[in-house]
């Protein structure tokens, strides 16, 4: 079966294009906070160019994300996550991004993926936001119910055409089991894996057996928190092209950052 999200959203289904709470998920309605987003460049090294930019959530007066993701609970988490949604779609489109934008999700809210997709496509519908776009990033901090949930997730988006990443690979909640599994499209290094890399022995065995099996499974890793040129060139070294780190560009407040290169 093709991957129905390679053609385009007018491809997808008309009942997966729900608009009924568009707009109370626009406003944040029920949530009782406002928030909004920065974004920050994910870069390739080997065109130069942006590969996607990634959501983060901040307070709508410029707070960081811990002054919104401390309000999210259990009563409000699945609202959270529609409106996450749909913020970071419809800004990115208001924006102009052409690259491509990865949301950040939340496993233990979406209880059924075809479903839970429906208001994401009908906001990015409404905005001209291609869903060829869409990458969907697995906040991997957060405690997995089920792996069988996280797995049905993720093999749903997949077919549905979109990209899937497991987040802060190497620390935290690391689930090997899911790799087996059904595994992402890109895994991120945890910048705790990556921070001295080009110093530390056990940090670079551990990264190389990382890009083995990743490169058998079929997937691409992705080094986030780099900040030295000396980190990014003994990354690189390893044949690693995707980045994210405040060496090429700190997140931008509702403003897509250009990168900047090391020479």
């Amino acid at each position: 079966m093709d991957k129905i999200g390679l053609t385009g959203p007018s491809e997808f289904p008309s009942t997966l294009f729900d608009e009924s709470h568009c707009e109370q998920c626009e406003c944040g309605a029920g949530l009782g906070f406002d928030f909004t987003f920065a974004f920050q460049p994910i870069v390739d090294a080997e065109t130069k160019n942006v590969y996607a930019y990634e959501a983060l959530v901040r307070g709508a007066d410029g707070g960081g994300a811990w002054s919104v993701l401390s309000k999210v609970n259990e009563q409000n988490r699945y609202s959270f996550d529609q409106v996450c949604r749909v913020k970071a779609v419809k800004l990115a489109a208001r924006l102009g991004m052409e690259a491509l934008l990865s949301i950040n999700f939340m496993p233990n809210a979406v209880y059924q993926a075809e479903y839970c997709i429906r208001t994401t496509l009908a906001a990015a519908k409404a905005a001209d936001f291609d869903t060829r776009k869409l990458i969907f990033e697995l906040i991997e901090t957060e405690e997995l119910g089920s792996i069988d949930h996280y797995v049905d997730i993720i093999r749903a988006y997949q077919k549905m055409g979109f990209q899937t990443a497991l987040d802060d690979f190497g620390t935290g909640y690391s689930r090997y089991n899911i790799l087996m599994a059904s595994p992402p499209d890109i895994l991120k290094l945890d910048m705790e894996l990556v921070r001295d890399i080009d110093k530390e022995a056990n940090k670079q065995a551990i990264v190389a057996g990382i890009m083995t099996m990743m490169s058998q499974l079929g997937g691409k890793v992705l080094a986030e928190g780099v900040e030295t040129p000396q980190e990014y060139f003994w990354l690189r070294s390893q044949g690693i092209s995707l980045y994210q780190g405040y060496l090429f560009a700190k997140p931008g407040f509702e403003t897509l950052p250009e990168p900047v290169f090391p020479d």
